[in-house]
């Protein structure tokens, strides 16, 4: 059975202009079981992460600092978000439903969490709408606990996954590999063990046949063991905070590609969504609601 993390108990505190995509958080799940792509069964609320398990990926003055709300204005204005007790409360659950995922994977091929993919926390610092970083701290809880020795990190966001790249630069067990858009955020770019940077409004054609050139080879010379995939669709064309040209029909071909290499190689998969800020709320809820689709379609 595909298990999926989700919080249902998680209200946005932000404000009128920037909470129309956070509303995909409650309406993928909705849109699922609508359909009976998914069931409740499939769904399971995250308990919260063990401060150790953060330690591992966090530096200890810097989250004793987010947990107690005394980070500094400066520390705090490139987050983006008002914070609260709320908020690092759901920045837990995220990070624990990565690691529970990551073990449903283990054993069923495949798991899903509806959040995730806050690829911008660094070890010591948060940004741009992330503060604990999910894929990074579950990777280091399977090496930590071996049940993987060798990691990748596919992170196809449309922005670099900067604090990725800069939490695993000296460690040789995790590849990190990054697609994103060479001109957006962040714009001073960290170096991560393969970025591909494209151009602006670049379309499905090309972006697929890079993608479909690299992933393979990677997969063949590294040979991981288990595979992060972080799945945003802020690469569509008409997302507010993306720049690149793909349409829906593109995405969902990228996400088959991964998910379908993933199985045949037999290697476990974590999907955290990450990024989409379509102007169509509905055509952000299709783009994800699609890779769920395919997780069931591909495993189940």
């Amino acid at each position: 059975m595909l298990k999926i993390a989700f919080d249902k108990t998680f209200r946005h505190p932000l404000d009128k202009s920037h909470r129309f995509p956070m509303i995909k958080y409650s309406l993928i799940p909705k849109q699922l079981i609508k359909e009976k792509t998914c069931s409740d069964k499939n769904f399971f609320n995250p308990n919260q992460i063990k401060d150790s398990d953060v330690l591992t990926t966090h530096e200890k003055n810097y989250f004793d600092r987010l947990c107690d709300l005394s980070l500094t204005n400066k520390e705090i204005r490139p987050i983006g978000f008002p914070m609260s007790k709320e908020l690092i409360f759901r920045e837990k659950t995220i990070a624990q439903g990565t690691i529970e995922c990551s073990e449903f994977s283990i054993q069923n091929g495949i798991s899903m969490n509806i959040a995730g993919g806050t690829h911008h926390a660094f070890s010591n610092r948060a940004e741009a709408f992330c503060m604990l970083n999910d894929q990074a701290i579950a990777a280091n809880y399977l090496l930590n606990n071996d049940l993987a020795k060798k990691i990748l990190i596919v992170d196809l966001d449309v922005h670099q996954g900067n604090g990725t790249a800069s939490i695993f630069k000296e460690n040789p067990n995790v590849f990190t590999l990054s697609f994103h858009g060479q001109k957006n955020y962040p714009f001073r770019k960290e170096i991560s063990d393969l970025d591909v940077g494209f151009e602006d409004h670049t379309n499905d054609e090309f972006y697929l046949l890079k993608l479909k050139e690299t992933l393979p080879k990677i997969i063949d010379d590294f040979e991981p063991d288990f595979i992060y995939y972080l799945a945003g669709v802020d690469v569509l064309k008409n997302d507010k905070l993306g720049r690149l040209s793909m349409t829906i029909e593109g995405c969902m071909e990228r996400d088959r590609y991964v998910l379908i290499t993933c199985k045949n190689n037999n290697i476990p998969v974590q999907v955290s969504m990450g990024g989409g800020y379509s102007t169509n709320i509905n055509e952000i809820i299709e783009a994800h609601s699609n890779t769920f689709r395919l997780a069931q379609q591909i495993y189940f």
